[in-house]
């Protein structure tokens, strides 16, 4: 009997699929399988929770109106002067920025 299960196991161990196929099936199912439960902790923990209105207002967080705040801010930037400016050149990486600074300085008060 140990002759004939000898036998059998080594036909078994001569064959490739049985040496590299089921490892690397196994690896690839339990890679899988555990990669999936790694990713799973990502959207279960995570901190990105929206408050409605009601539950801020319970927690004495103020809202903001998002459409006031945008208003706001075009009528800033309407009562700035946007057609007055001036194109100033900035240093290149191999010169000095001291020096630049100082020649837009001497050309501004020329002007």
């Amino acid at each position: 009997m140990s002759a004939t299960f000898r036998n059998v196991w080594d036909t078994l161990m001569k064959s490739k699929f049985l040496r590299r196929g089921i490892p690397f099936i196994i690896f690839v199912g339990a890679g899988s399988y555990y990669l999936k439960q790694f990713a799973s902790i990502r959207y279960e923990f995570r901190q990105g929770k929206k408050l409605t209105p009601e539950e801020a207002e319970k927690l004495g967080i103020k809202t903001v109106d998002a459409d006031a705040v945008c208003e706001e801010m075009l009528k800033e930037i309407e009562k700035k002067d946007l057609d007055d400016w001036q194109n100033i050149r900035g240093p290149r990486p191999w010169e000095d920025s001291k020096t630049m600074q100082a020649q837009q300085r001497e050309k501004s008060a020329i002007r």
